[in-house]
């Protein structure tokens, strides 16, 4: 009898381990599932959208793995990202944190605001105006925006939002370091990103953990948070439901 309930605890432990190989496998190698949890990439993300990152788009990493295991600073079957990606990424402030922002400077680029417009190697970043009935929030607050169609140099379009009163207008001028990308939020004035160089700054390769391309599930969470429940389906954005980033 003993053994009997031995071997049933021993085969459901495998089964348990077997599944749980599996999934780290399919976080680290395939896909990996994120919670959107701050304005900084309104409109395009919202807070309480969940998205499925691919993690395989740029290569592998130490960053692919849980909890950042350092048995490499290299990056294996690597291929660089694209201006306009929606990049996850590690911060460099403690290569742990993760991030999400729009890519738009490449190595070797110089980045600058003048005047409220984005220039990339002293070129002005083509955009066009467009009406929006999108609330953009900044945490607690409601923002007062103009929303732009804005045009990298390889072709990407994204909607971006710049406040109506108060945006960046001037910064300095950003040169990004070989091996290193400049990333911003499209919320322009609500966004921790490489622009503070303090606590973002510019990412390495190396701490690129995937991108983002689909939204599986959004709930609005000033409505409803998914503990309660039985208030979900009047927080539920059913039109983000898989929504192809």
């Amino acid at each position: 009898m003993k053994k009997k309930i031995f071997y049933i605890i021993f085969d459901n432990l495998k089964t348990l381990i077997g599944a749980l190989i599996i999934a780290i496998l399919i976080r680290s190698l395939l896909f990996q599932p994120f919670y959107i949890p701050s304005s900084s990439m309104e409109p395009t993300l919202l807070v309480g959208d969940r998205i499925f990152v691919s993690k395989y788009t740029y290569g592998y990493s130490k960053h692919s793995f849980p909890f950042s295991p350092n048995f490499s600073k290299k990056r294996f079957f690597s291929k660089l990202p694209e201006r306009g990606d929606l990049v996850v990424f590690k911060t460099p402030a403690d290569n742990r944190t993760d991030y999400i922002k729009r890519l738009i400077g490449m190595p070797g680029d110089t980045i600058q605001f003048v005047n409220g417009n984005l220039l990339i190697n002293n070129q002005k970043i083509p955009r066009e105006e467009v009406e929006s009935t999108e609330i953009i929030r900044c945490g607690k607050f409601k923002l007062e925006t103009k929303s732009f169609i804005e045009t990298l140099p390889n072709g990407a379009k994204y909607l971006t939002v710049y406040k109506k009163r108060g945006s960046l207008q001037n910064t300095k001028k950003f040169k990004v370091p070989p091996d290193h990308f400049f990333l911003m939020g499209d919320n322009r004035d609500c966004s921790k990103d490489s622009r503070y160089l303090d606590s973002v700054g510019y990412v390495r390769n190396l701490n690129l953990v995937g991108e983002a391309q689909l939204i599986f599930f959004s709930n609005d969470t000033n409505i409803s948070s998914l503990l309660k429940f039985w208030n979900l389906v009047n927080s539920f954005r059913f039109e983000r439901l898989f929504k192809v980033l």
